[in-house]
């Protein structure tokens, strides 16, 4: 099949616009060049919670530029040495040199041990199909952003193409594990993915930037810092992108259009306003996955097609979303005491189209012709409102640490079968209904979810080298359903139940020395019931015997830091219980806890500077999750996972060549049918230069290219779903060798 032109036909003057007039600007105001502190911008406060205290920690050395001085400002990954459980830092260096500029936080995750992710249509072209810590899927922990958890409250997935952008994040940090009571979310199952905005620097400056790449891929934007331009300090940074590529897979192109601002207003000398807010559009056309038989006949990039009269037809597959996100932060420190309150609100509106069987195995035919194309048309938009607040204190060896996360969301859920032909619905589903809207109805909803979580907890200083973190959260979370037509059952529902957990917590952490750390942890994780579990015809049935998933972590681990070695090791154990499963008695469908999985692994990263700029940087895991209702490997867990790579970092120049291994991995498809996918590796390539052109205003010039896949491994990696028809399994493939040319400047 070939591919189009272009499948985007879209026009963008207004940017390229702002693009040409940032470059054209010249300086406003001007101020010293040191960066704006980390706890004054994206944390959550450091003394009030650990994770922002080791994050502002090691990312005060990541986020440098120039020669790398220390092992630090190069490390693709690296722990921390006041961690309290396992952590992969990874900060700015490694996401602007290595992730591919129309890349994501997922993109950035999977250089992490244990971690793996599926990009079927190319870095942030479309959403990751996959993004496993341990075996933990999306849904199963939390991803945040600048401290915020956000996610569908439905099953708590996160849409990775959907709010923030390479461009927009200065760090991401992968915590592999439920943290302490003070750490918040409603998926502390599996872990936490941090993702730490940009911050004003307190110099004026101007960087537009522009990409080409492979699948016609562009992006064009401009990052714009004001530096310090009141008596006050007052600073701001906003940054606008537009990206459009057509993307690997076939007929599966994307738009992408993305704002961030944020600004830090001091208050006096000890409290700050951070006002921060970010809205992303996009547009694009979604496949569904292959079949082999398509993958033999079409190649290994068959996605879409051209064809009006196909189910496949790529205008009749497309995705339709807006997000929007914005928080006031304020972190006060005063007489002993730390103040940090967040109060968020995020939204998510998708409009969604798709043939009803892409792959060919429903036949065409709906309510009107045998030959029409039957399609669904769907709206998911939910809003969310919180508060998250933060307050600690010294009080005897040691500080207090307290506070409360409140969230509420509201979403709305249709989805309706439709003619494509004809563009109308398709009375399919009720024909007798009253109206045509019912008649064509898959569902009709409308649902709520509230938590509640507040936490205490204590950290004792035992001695100048150890000291020890005990705690508790309590977690209330109500769900409310009002549905016309429930998923699933198709008919009315109006329903609300409530579930609550108590999660303590204890660790340990011992400093052998200044460069060599370690930590032990026992914490209790959680994951909230999804609302799958009201898409029957009565949910109190099945009310007594559900309660939230949870796991019990043991850890271990250790790290050892300095100049010119980083490295870290940890082992872990984790029991999963409580797994919701279902099954039908008298031909009702009812849910039950039965079961759960096994998981135990041991994981490394470091990072050796050989000299003269040269460093090696290493990562492996080796992982074990097993199900304990019959001992089967579990789903979307690799066996092993490994990273190698060589870095050259001198002055203006930069190069790397990093290899990521994923090791075999099971993928139920069927009841009949357990597939097997094999390991498989991706070699990535990534050069730059910053010249310096002597000109009084632009202050550097600098161009990137990245090659990813370089041995051009187009293997099956992951199992994609089933045909709507006779539920043939789907596959997806590794991207192609692809490339891409960055130029941009820096102005001030």
């Amino acid at each position: 099949m070939t591919r189009p032109t272009s499948t985007t036909d879209f026009r963008k003057p207004a940017l390229l616009a702002l693009c040409i007039a940032a470059i054209l600007s010249g300086p406003a105001f001007a101020g010293d060049t040191t960066t704006t502190d980390a706890t004054t911008g994206s944390t959550n406060g450091a003394a009030a919670n650990t994770a922002t205290i080791q994050n502002a920690q090691n990312l005060s050395a990541v986020q440098v530029t120039g020669t790398a001085t220390t092992v630090s400002d190069i490390a693709p990954t690296q722990g921390s040495t006041v961690a309290t459980q396992p952590q992969s830092i990874i900060g700015s260096t490694y996401i602007q040199e290595n992730i591919a500029p129309t890349g994501d936080y997922s993109d950035a995750a999977a250089i992490a041990p244990s971690v793996y992710t599926v990009t079927p249509n190319g870095s942030g072209l479309m959403e990751s199909a996959v993004v496993s810590i341990r075996g933990f899927q999306d849904g199963q922990y939390n991803v945040t952003f600048d401290g915020i958890p956000w996610m569908d409250s439905n099953d708590f997935t996160h849409h990775s193409t959907s709010y923030f952008t390479n461009q927009e994040t200065s760090s991401v940090v992968v915590d592999r594990g439920p943290g302490t009571a003070s750490t918040l979310g409603n998926a502390t199952f599996g872990g936490t993915i941090s993702v730490d905005s940009i911050s004003p620097k307190n110099q004026f400056g101007i960087s537009p930037y522009i990409t080409l790449g492979s699948w016609n891929t562009s992006v064009e934007g401009a990052r714009i810092d004001t530096g310090r331009f009141t008596n006050s300090g007052t600073s701001a940074v906003i940054n606008v992108q537009n990206s459009d590529s057509d993307g690997y897979l076939t007929y599966s192109g994307q738009r992408r259009q993305s704002v961030f601002a944020k600004v830090v207003q001091p208050l006096g000398d000890h409290t700050t306003l951070t006002f921060a807010a970010m809205y992303n559009n996009l547009n694009q056309y979604v496949p569904f996955g292959a079949t082999k038989a398509q993958i033999a006949q079409y190649g290994v990039n068959y996605g879409l097609n051209n064809d009006p009269t196909s189910q496949a037809y790529y205008r009749y597959n497309q995705d339709k979303i807006n997000t929007n996100m914005g928080y006031i932060g304020l972190h006060s420190e005063f007489a002993g005491w730390t103040i940090d309150n967040k109060a968020y609100t995020y939204g998510y509106n998708h409009f969604g189209y798709n043939g009803e069987d892409p792959n060919g195995e429903t036949p065409n035919g709906t309510f009107y012709s045998p030959t029409d194309v039957p399609g669904q048309h769907m709206r998911n938009t939910n809003r969310s409102w919180g508060d998250i607040f933060r307050l600690s204190k010294e009080i005897g060896p040691g500080e207090v640490r307290t506070g409360v996360w409140y969230d509420h969301q509201d979403d709305i859920r249709w989805l309706y079968e439709f003619d494509d032909t004809l563009n109308q619905l398709n009375p399919v589903i009720a024909p007798g209904a009253p109206t045509l809207a019912l008649a064509s109805a898959d569902r009709r909803m409308n649902d709520s979810l509230v938590t509640v979580q507040p936490f205490v907890e204590y950290q004792w200083n035992i001695t100048d080298n150890a000291w020890f973190i005990g705690g508790v959260k309590y977690n209330y979370f109500k769900r409310n359903l009002d549905a016309s037509v429930n998923q699933k059952t198709g008919t009315p529902l109006n329903y609300s139940k409530a579930w609550n957990a108590t999660l303590p917590s204890a660790a340990l952490h011992y400093a052998f020395s200044s460069n060599w750390t370690a930590y032990a942890q026992w914490a209790k994780g959680y994951l909230a019931p999804n609302l799958n579990l009201l898409y029957v015809p009565n949910p109190t049935v099945s009310d007594s015997a559900v309660q939230p998933e949870k796991t019990t972590n043991l850890q271990l681990g250790t790290t050892w830091t300095n100049d010119r070695l980083t490295l870290s090791g940890d082992i872990y154990k984790i029991n999963f219980n409580n797994f919701v499963q279902s099954r039908k008695i008298g031909g009702i469908k009812e849910f039950y806890n039965g079961g759960g999985v096994h998981y135990k692994g041991l994981e490394l990263e470091g990072t050796y500077m050989l000299g003269g700029g040269f460093s090696v940087y290493a990562n492996g895991s080796l992982n074990r999750a097993i199900q304990t209702t019959d001992n089967a490997w579990n789903a979307n867990t690799p066996h092993k996972t490994a990273a190698l790579g060589f870095i050259y970092s001198n002055g203006p120049f930069y190069a790397s060549l990093v290899d990521k291994f994923v090791g075999k991995t099971y993928y139920t498809a069927n009841v009949e049918d357990d597939t097997p996918i094999g390991g498989y590796a991706v070699t990535n390539f990534a050069v730059s230069y910053k010249f310096d052109p002597h000109i009084s205003d632009l202050k550097d010039f600098k161009i990137g290219v990245q090659v990813n896949n370089v041995f051009n491994n187009t293997t099956i990696n992951a199992l994609a779903g089933t045909t709507g028809g006779a539920g043939t399994p789907l596959y997806y493939t590794i991207p192609e060798r692809n490339f891409f040319v960055t130029l941009s400047a820096n102005f001030q």
